[in-house]
């Protein structure tokens, strides 16, 4: 059977030529959310036939980069970060599959809720690579940590049913929470280009 969205081979477009927009999220004093425009200062503000997209960090500096798929317009388009640097904390998720336990979760954690609080907030994710045309998101959780340099709890709810604490969790860094079994360390630092324990 022939993949509907492969078009572009059969000499189609979909395309309209709309711009592509980039809005900026800026909070005002009395706590709404405001919106600006940016497409022009980004280079956003373009007709590419523009399908996908995807936040990920690409240059491992605890900053999102987007990438953009089109269709026409040329291929891909890198969007790099260069908004003045804030705090982090990355985490990519390992699962027990244990072939024994009545409930499991998967290896990714796909599916898992995490919680940060944060000087008096809360932030919450969840484990969910968001797929879009012919691309998907990394398995990894990104908070915006402003000026925090700790999590001071963070809570995973695993899809197992396993709920995990971890406390006063340094910023600036990529880590890797194994779901805990009998107490064994649940947290390692990704360092890219260095293999991961177990």
């Amino acid at each position: 059977m022939r993949n509907p969205w492969d078009i572009e081979h059969g000499g189609h477009n979909l395309s309209a030529y709309e711009r592509k927009r980039a809005y900026l999220n800026v909070a005002d004093p009395a706590g709404g959310r405001n919106f600006l425009d940016i497409s022009y200062l980004t280079g956003a503000d373009c007709d590419g036939d523009g399908r996908s997209i995807v936040a990920a960090d690409f240059r491992n500096n605890g900053q999102l980069d987007l990438v953009l798929r089109q269709v026409g317009g040329g291929p891909l388009i890198i969007y790099e970060n260069h908004f003045p640097k804030r705090h982090y904390l990355a985490v990519s998720l390992r699962g027990r599959c244990d072939p024994q336990a009545t409930t499991t979760s998967n290896r990714l954690g796909i599916g898992a809720r995490l919680e940060a609080k944060v000087q008096g907030r809360t932030l919450f994710r969840v484990m969910y690579p968001v797929n879009s045309f012919q691309s998907q998101m990394p398995t990894i959780v990104h908070f915006g940590l402003a000026d925090a340099t700790v999590v001071d709890e963070l809570t995973i709810r695993w899809p197992s049913g396993r709920v995990q604490k971890l406390a006063k969790v340094a910023a600036d860094r990529h880590i890797l929470v194994d779901e805990e079994m009998d107490g064994e360390p649940a947290i390692q630092t990704v360092v890219p280009g260095q293999p991961m324990l177990r």
